[in-house]
Protein backbone atom coordinates (compact mmCIF):
# COMPACT_ATOMS: atom_id res chain seq x y z
CA UNK A 1 0.00 0.00 0.00
CA UNK A 2 2.69 2.39 0.50
CA UNK A 3 4.12 1.89 -2.36
CA UNK A 4 0.92 2.45 -4.56
CA UNK A 5 0.55 5.30 -2.14
CA UNK A 6 3.69 6.86 -3.30
CA UNK A 7 3.00 6.11 -6.97
CA UNK A 8 -0.53 8.30 -6.64
CA UNK A 9 0.96 11.08 -4.87
CA UNK A 10 4.27 11.37 -7.82
CA UNK A 11 1.75 11.27 -10.72
CA UNK A 12 -0.93 13.74 -9.09
CA UNK A 13 2.22 16.52 -8.19
CA UNK A 14 3.47 15.54 -11.79
CA UNK A 15 -0.04 16.06 -13.19
CA UNK A 16 -1.02 19.77 -11.70
CA UNK A 17 2.78 20.39 -11.75
CA UNK A 18 2.36 20.46 -15.91
CA UNK A 19 0.87 23.46 -15.98
CA UNK A 20 0.15 23.61 -19.57
CA UNK A 21 -1.43 20.15 -18.89
CA UNK A 22 -3.87 20.97 -16.34
CA UNK A 23 -4.87 24.29 -16.90
CA UNK A 24 -5.57 23.28 -20.61
CA UNK A 25 -7.81 19.70 -19.19
CA UNK A 26 -9.57 22.78 -16.44
CA UNK A 27 -10.41 25.58 -18.88
CA UNK A 28 -11.60 22.99 -21.83
CA UNK A 29 -15.06 22.36 -19.65
CA UNK A 30 -15.71 25.62 -19.44
CA UNK A 31 -14.78 26.97 -23.21
CA UNK A 32 -17.02 23.65 -24.03
CA UNK A 33 -19.97 25.53 -22.03
CA UNK A 34 -19.79 28.31 -23.98
CA UNK A 35 -19.61 26.72 -27.27
CA UNK A 36 -23.02 24.48 -26.35
CA UNK A 37 -24.14 28.10 -24.88
CA UNK A 38 -24.02 29.66 -28.42
CA UNK A 39 -24.11 26.92 -31.02
CA UNK A 40 -26.50 24.13 -29.50
CA UNK A 41 -28.68 26.38 -27.48
CA UNK A 42 -31.22 27.62 -29.96
CA UNK A 43 -31.03 23.76 -31.73
CA UNK A 44 -32.20 22.64 -28.01
CA UNK A 45 -34.73 25.18 -27.80
CA UNK A 46 -36.20 24.92 -31.12
CA UNK A 47 -36.41 21.00 -30.68
CA UNK A 48 -38.33 21.35 -27.16
CA UNK A 49 -40.71 23.73 -29.37
CA UNK A 50 -41.49 21.58 -31.88
CA UNK A 51 -42.52 18.79 -29.42
CA UNK A 52 -45.12 20.59 -28.55
CA UNK A 53 -48.60 20.38 -29.93
CA UNK A 54 -49.95 23.13 -32.22
CA UNK A 55 -51.52 26.04 -29.99
CA UNK A 56 -49.48 24.95 -26.53
CA UNK A 57 -46.92 26.68 -25.53
CA UNK A 58 -44.67 26.15 -22.31
CA UNK A 59 -43.31 29.18 -19.95
CA UNK A 60 -39.90 30.82 -21.92
CA UNK A 61 -38.60 29.82 -18.13
CA UNK A 62 -39.41 26.28 -18.50
CA UNK A 63 -38.24 26.14 -21.91
CA UNK A 64 -34.89 28.08 -20.57
CA UNK A 65 -34.72 25.40 -17.93
CA UNK A 66 -34.96 22.25 -20.48
CA UNK A 67 -32.39 23.97 -22.75
CA UNK A 68 -29.94 24.27 -19.47
CA UNK A 69 -30.50 21.22 -18.70
CA UNK A 70 -30.12 19.36 -21.97
CA UNK A 71 -26.94 21.70 -22.23
CA UNK A 72 -25.31 20.90 -19.13
CA UNK A 73 -26.18 17.39 -19.03
CA UNK A 74 -24.29 16.85 -22.78
CA UNK A 75 -21.28 19.03 -21.41
CA UNK A 76 -20.82 16.80 -18.26
CA UNK A 77 -21.28 13.67 -19.93
CA UNK A 78 -18.44 15.06 -22.67
CA UNK A 79 -16.06 15.96 -20.13
CA UNK A 80 -16.06 13.11 -17.58
CA UNK A 81 -14.64 10.82 -20.62
CA UNK A 82 -12.54 13.15 -22.73
CA UNK A 83 -10.80 14.92 -19.49
CA UNK A 84 -9.46 11.42 -18.51
CA UNK A 85 -7.73 11.27 -21.88
CA UNK A 86 -5.81 14.36 -21.16
CA UNK A 87 -5.24 13.16 -17.50
CA UNK A 88 -3.92 10.01 -18.30
CA UNK A 89 -1.44 11.42 -20.75
CA UNK A 90 1.22 10.92 -17.67
CA UNK A 91 0.58 7.01 -18.31
CA UNK A 92 2.50 7.81 -22.12
CA UNK A 93 4.53 10.07 -21.35
CA UNK A 94 6.30 7.95 -18.63
CA UNK A 95 6.95 5.61 -21.61
CA UNK A 96 8.31 8.09 -23.72
CA UNK A 97 10.99 10.09 -21.05
CA UNK A 98 11.67 6.62 -19.98
CA UNK A 99 10.78 6.57 -16.45
CA UNK A 100 8.23 3.81 -16.72
CA UNK A 101 11.44 2.22 -17.11
CA UNK A 102 13.05 3.23 -14.06
CA UNK A 103 9.67 2.58 -11.87
CA UNK A 104 9.65 -1.12 -13.14
CA UNK A 105 12.65 -1.51 -12.22
CA UNK A 106 12.40 -0.95 -8.48
CA UNK A 107 10.00 -3.74 -6.93
CA UNK A 108 6.63 -2.50 -7.82
CA UNK A 109 4.37 -4.70 -9.34
CA UNK A 110 3.03 -4.12 -12.60
CA UNK A 111 -0.54 -4.21 -11.08
CA UNK A 112 0.43 -1.62 -8.55
CA UNK A 113 1.68 0.79 -11.56
CA UNK A 114 -1.20 0.13 -13.43
CA UNK A 115 -3.30 1.16 -10.61
CA UNK A 116 -2.28 4.28 -9.54
CA UNK A 117 -1.97 5.72 -13.11
CA UNK A 118 -5.89 4.77 -12.76
CA UNK A 119 -6.45 6.30 -9.27
CA UNK A 120 -4.33 9.27 -9.95
CA UNK A 121 -5.88 10.02 -13.54
CA UNK A 122 -9.27 9.45 -11.24
CA UNK A 123 -8.65 12.51 -8.46
CA UNK A 124 -7.26 14.80 -11.36
CA UNK A 125 -10.29 14.42 -13.30
CA UNK A 126 -12.46 13.86 -10.87
CA UNK A 127 -11.54 17.57 -9.06
CA UNK A 128 -12.15 19.06 -12.97
CA UNK A 129 -15.24 17.57 -13.46
CA UNK A 130 -16.47 18.42 -9.50
CA UNK A 131 -15.99 22.49 -11.10
CA UNK A 132 -17.19 22.07 -14.39
CA UNK A 133 -20.20 20.41 -12.18
CA UNK A 134 -20.30 23.76 -10.53
CA UNK A 135 -20.02 26.26 -13.44
CA UNK A 136 -22.72 24.04 -15.10
CA UNK A 137 -24.90 24.95 -11.66
CA UNK A 138 -23.98 28.37 -11.67
CA UNK A 139 -25.14 28.57 -15.47
CA UNK A 140 -28.56 26.62 -14.72
CA UNK A 141 -29.30 28.78 -11.89
CA UNK A 142 -29.17 32.20 -13.88
CA UNK A 143 -31.59 30.36 -16.29
CA UNK A 144 -34.07 28.53 -14.91
CA UNK A 145 -33.62 26.43 -11.19
CA UNK A 146 -35.40 23.70 -10.66
CA UNK A 147 -32.97 21.17 -9.25
CA UNK A 148 -34.17 19.61 -5.45
CA UNK A 149 -30.87 18.79 -3.35
CA UNK A 150 -31.52 14.99 -4.35
CA UNK A 151 -31.13 15.83 -8.32
CA UNK A 152 -27.93 17.67 -7.51
CA UNK A 153 -26.69 15.05 -4.93
CA UNK A 154 -27.38 12.23 -7.89
CA UNK A 155 -25.84 14.44 -10.78
CA UNK A 156 -22.80 14.11 -8.54
CA UNK A 157 -22.97 10.73 -8.41
CA UNK A 158 -23.10 10.30 -12.46
CA UNK A 159 -20.35 12.69 -12.94
CA UNK A 160 -18.34 10.44 -9.93
CA UNK A 161 -19.40 6.88 -11.94
CA UNK A 162 -18.99 8.94 -15.14
CA UNK A 163 -14.86 9.45 -14.52
CA UNK A 164 -15.04 6.28 -12.96
CA UNK A 165 -15.51 5.20 -16.51
CA UNK A 166 -14.06 7.41 -18.65
CA UNK A 167 -10.67 6.74 -16.57
CA UNK A 168 -10.73 3.17 -16.83
CA UNK A 169 -11.96 3.37 -20.80
CA UNK A 170 -8.94 6.10 -20.88
CA UNK A 171 -6.75 3.56 -19.28
CA UNK A 172 -7.50 0.58 -21.64
CA UNK A 173 -6.79 2.64 -24.51
CA UNK A 174 -3.57 4.50 -23.41
CA UNK A 175 -1.83 1.47 -22.10
CA UNK A 176 -1.15 0.61 -26.06
CA UNK A 177 0.25 4.06 -26.90
CA UNK A 178 3.69 4.79 -26.43
CA UNK A 179 4.40 8.51 -28.50
CA UNK A 180 3.39 11.95 -28.21
CA UNK A 181 1.64 11.82 -31.74
CA UNK A 182 -0.57 8.90 -30.67
CA UNK A 183 -1.52 11.04 -27.49
CA UNK A 184 -2.67 13.58 -29.89
CA UNK A 185 -4.18 11.60 -32.58
CA UNK A 186 -6.79 9.42 -30.05
CA UNK A 187 -7.19 12.57 -27.98
CA UNK A 188 -8.53 14.19 -31.32
CA UNK A 189 -10.68 11.27 -32.36
CA UNK A 190 -12.11 10.65 -28.60
CA UNK A 191 -13.05 14.88 -28.53
CA UNK A 192 -14.55 14.76 -31.84
CA UNK A 193 -16.51 11.50 -31.92
CA UNK A 194 -17.52 10.55 -28.23
CA UNK A 195 -19.71 13.47 -28.46
CA UNK A 196 -21.63 11.68 -30.76
CA UNK A 197 -21.57 8.43 -29.93
CA UNK A 198 -22.80 8.89 -26.31
CA UNK A 199 -26.32 11.03 -27.75
CA UNK A 200 -24.34 14.69 -26.28
CA UNK A 201 -24.33 16.81 -29.35
CA UNK A 202 -27.66 15.10 -30.59
CA UNK A 203 -30.20 13.04 -28.89
CA UNK A 204 -29.71 9.28 -30.01
CA UNK A 205 -33.56 9.32 -30.24
CA UNK A 206 -33.06 11.46 -33.79
CA UNK A 207 -30.86 8.80 -35.35
CA UNK A 208 -31.83 5.93 -37.48
CA UNK A 209 -32.81 2.48 -35.68
CA UNK A 210 -29.84 0.59 -36.52
CA UNK A 211 -27.86 3.42 -35.27
CA UNK A 212 -30.12 3.62 -32.04
CA UNK A 213 -29.93 -0.14 -31.24
CA UNK A 214 -25.99 -0.41 -31.92
CA UNK A 215 -25.58 2.91 -29.52
CA UNK A 216 -28.04 1.10 -27.09
CA UNK A 217 -24.81 -1.80 -26.34
CA UNK A 218 -22.39 1.32 -25.12
CA UNK A 219 -22.50 2.19 -21.60
CA UNK A 220 -22.24 5.93 -22.55
CA UNK A 221 -25.68 5.95 -23.68
CA UNK A 222 -26.67 5.42 -20.50
CA UNK A 223 -24.21 7.48 -18.50
CA UNK A 224 -25.70 10.40 -20.99
CA UNK A 225 -29.42 9.61 -19.92
CA UNK A 226 -28.89 9.07 -16.21
CA UNK A 227 -27.34 12.65 -16.23
CA UNK A 228 -30.19 13.60 -18.65
CA UNK A 229 -32.51 12.60 -15.93
CA UNK A 230 -31.19 14.13 -13.00
CA UNK A 231 -30.63 17.42 -14.70
CA UNK A 232 -34.17 17.77 -16.28
CA UNK A 233 -36.20 15.93 -13.10
CA UNK A 234 -36.91 19.10 -11.82
CA UNK A 235 -38.03 20.72 -14.48
CA UNK A 236 -40.76 17.64 -15.62
CA UNK A 237 -41.58 18.00 -12.22
CA UNK A 238 -43.01 21.76 -12.78
CA UNK A 239 -44.30 21.02 -15.94
CA UNK A 240 -47.12 18.82 -14.20
CA UNK A 241 -47.36 21.30 -11.86
CA UNK A 242 -48.74 23.79 -14.37
CA UNK A 243 -50.80 21.05 -15.38
CA UNK A 244 -48.92 20.27 -18.37
CA UNK A 245 -50.39 16.96 -19.94
CA UNK A 246 -48.44 13.99 -19.45
CA UNK A 247 -48.05 12.87 -22.36
CA UNK A 248 -46.76 16.11 -23.52
CA UNK A 249 -43.87 15.63 -20.25
CA UNK A 250 -43.42 11.97 -21.41
CA UNK A 251 -43.14 12.59 -24.89
CA UNK A 252 -40.09 15.78 -24.33
CA UNK A 253 -37.83 13.42 -22.17
CA UNK A 254 -38.11 10.59 -24.45
CA UNK A 255 -36.78 12.78 -27.24
CA UNK A 256 -33.66 13.54 -24.81
CA UNK A 257 -32.99 10.09 -24.24
CA UNK A 258 -34.33 10.29 -20.90
CA UNK A 259 -35.99 6.93 -21.49
CA UNK A 260 -33.52 4.68 -23.69
CA UNK A 261 -34.52 1.90 -25.33
CA UNK A 262 -33.11 -1.28 -25.81
CA UNK A 263 -34.95 -3.41 -28.66
CA UNK A 264 -38.07 -2.54 -27.68
CA UNK A 265 -37.34 -2.04 -23.40
CA UNK A 266 -36.83 1.11 -21.91
CA UNK A 267 -33.91 0.99 -19.60
CA UNK A 268 -35.09 1.93 -16.18
CA UNK A 269 -32.62 4.03 -14.29
CA UNK A 270 -31.53 1.29 -11.80
CA UNK A 271 -30.96 -1.31 -14.80
CA UNK A 272 -28.58 2.35 -15.94
CA UNK A 273 -26.34 2.20 -12.78
CA UNK A 274 -25.68 -1.54 -13.05
CA UNK A 275 -24.33 -1.42 -16.68
CA UNK A 276 -22.74 2.12 -15.89
CA UNK A 277 -21.07 0.31 -12.98
CA UNK A 278 -20.27 -3.40 -14.45
CA UNK A 279 -18.60 -1.52 -17.14
CA UNK A 280 -16.27 -0.08 -14.69
CA UNK A 281 -15.05 -3.13 -13.26
CA UNK A 282 -14.85 -4.92 -16.49
CA UNK A 283 -12.47 -2.19 -18.00
CA UNK A 284 -10.66 -2.20 -15.05
CA UNK A 285 -10.10 -5.71 -15.20
CA UNK A 286 -9.10 -5.79 -18.93
CA UNK A 287 -6.94 -2.73 -18.17
CA UNK A 288 -4.62 -4.63 -15.16
CA UNK A 289 -5.07 -7.86 -17.46
CA UNK A 290 -3.13 -5.99 -20.23
CA UNK A 291 -0.65 -5.28 -17.71
CA UNK A 292 0.13 -8.83 -16.89
CA UNK A 293 0.50 -9.54 -19.98
CA UNK A 294 2.82 -7.57 -21.27
CA UNK A 295 4.61 -8.33 -18.13
CA UNK A 296 5.14 -11.73 -19.12
CA UNK A 297 5.84 -10.79 -22.53
CA UNK A 298 8.87 -8.89 -21.46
Amino acid sequence: MKGLSALIKRNCKLFFKDKGMFFTSLITPAILLVLYITFLGKVYRDSFESAMPEGFTLPDELINACVGGELISSLLAVCCVTVSFCSNMLMVQDKVSGARLDITMSPVKKSTLAMSYYISTLISTLIICLVSGGLCFIYLANTGWYLSIKDVLFIILDIVLLTLFGTALSSVINVFLSSQGQISAVGTIVSAGYGFICGAYMPISNFSDSLQKALSFLPSTYGTSLLRNHALSGTFDEMKKQHVPAEIVDGIAESVDCSPDFFGNTVETASMYIILTASVIILIGIYISINSMQRKKS
